[in-house]
């Protein structure tokens, strides 16, 4: 068997768009030969863009800051773009969803509070009382 280019398998039959299945498998070192009907896996749904994501979030070691500055993009965006993967993935359910939605609107919240205070435009006993914690009195 020949070691040429490889290219990567698509994930959609480009005529019906119907979910392709890998039926031979090959051994790239000493050419042994397997045919049945193999998945592809839950990545096999991902496509260019959720790929492309997921390299980065992985190169970034998770750190959604990190990620944010690779792909020049917002917090909001980031956190939306891993909800399409984790979708795509299967793993999300309604009540993943809601929860999701709620840390990240708390995040979003807190981040903004303090980036206020960073540029001085607010103190840190409003801080606190925007991030929804009581301020010492």
């Amino acid at each position: 068997m020949s070691a040429g280019k490889q290219y990567q398998l698509p994930n959609q039959c480009p005529v019906c768009g119907g979910q392709f299945e890998i039926v031979r498998v090959a051994c790239t070192n000493c050419a042994t030969v397997m045919e049945g009907h193999f998945s592809q896996g839950r990545f096999a749904n991902l496509n260019q863009q959720q790929w492309h994501f997921i390299e980065t979030f992985i190169r970034c070691k998770g750190k959604i800051k990190d990620v944010e500055v690779a792909l020049d993009i917002s917090y909001p965006t980031v956190v939306s773009r891993l909800n399409e993967v984790v979708r795509a993935l299967g793993f999300e359910t309604g009540e993943d969803a809601a929860e999701m939605r709620r840390v990240t609107a708390a995040e979003e919240k807190r981040r903004e509070a303090l980036d206020r205070l960073a540029r001085g435009e607010i103190s840190p006993k409003d801080a606190l009382r925007l991030m929804g914690g009581a301020a010492a009195e």
